[in-house]
């Protein structure tokens, strides 16, 4: 993305100032992990830049409708993103830093008194993206056997799939020598015990 540079003039030169930014940027697409979406409609944002003493807080919204592969079919899926901007621009590196602050999530301000507010727009961004990515949330995805997209046809294979498993279970079970046991009490007549003769 683009650097979205804001001056820090006498608008928030004082603790306690605020003064908000809102604009359009036209950024095309994004990529997360093995991911990569589209922006058809670019990105908005809103936010409201303070003086927080130590620095400048900026807080806010940005929204995005947000185009990508379901996971499961492969097909399009499109989605809408609402996430929180939170970020914060020091005006000086701090001198002495925490064992937990060794990671702090801070800016600088540039030595030219301004900010870059893209980062953290991209990182409100990836942040409400879904790791998992669905065209819909009941998506049947591919048949493993033909490909076929189960959400337009069913092609028989999971039904096939499903009988060969619970076939293969039925085979493994402890139980499965006794299947063809005769419990039925009957046998053959011939064999049948006579009673004495006269």
């Amino acid at each position: 993305m683009d650097p979205i540079v804001i001056c820090i003039d006498d608008r928030l030169a004082n603790p306690g100032d605020t003064w908000s930014a809102a604009g359009h940027v036209d950024e095309h697409s994004y990529s997360l992990g093995d991911h990569d979406f589209e922006l058809p409609g670019g990105i908005d944002y809103d936010v409201v830049l303070t003086n927080a003493g130590e620095g400048i807080l900026a807080t806010g919204l940005v929204r995005a409708h947000v185009v990508g592969t379901c996971d499961r079919c492969l097909e399009r899926a499109e989605f809408d993103v609402a996430s929180e901007v939170d970020e914060y621009y020091l005006f000086e590196e701090p001198e002495n830093l925490g064992e937990d602050e060794d990671e702090a999530d801070y800016e600088l301000v540039s030595a030219d008194r301004t900010i870059d507010l893209s980062g953290a727009l991209v990182a409100a961004l990836v942040m409400e993206t879904p790791f998992v990515v669905l065209c819909r949330e009941d998506c049947r995805g591919l048949c493993p056997v033909c490909g076929a997209n189960l959400n337009v046809e069913d092609c028989g294979h999971a039904a096939e799939l499903e009988a060969e498993r619970e076939r293969e279970r039925m085979e493994s079970s402890p139980f499965s020598a006794l299947a063809g046991l005769d419990l039925t009490g009957g046998g053959d007549e011939d064999d049948a015990p006579t009673g004495p003769t006269e």
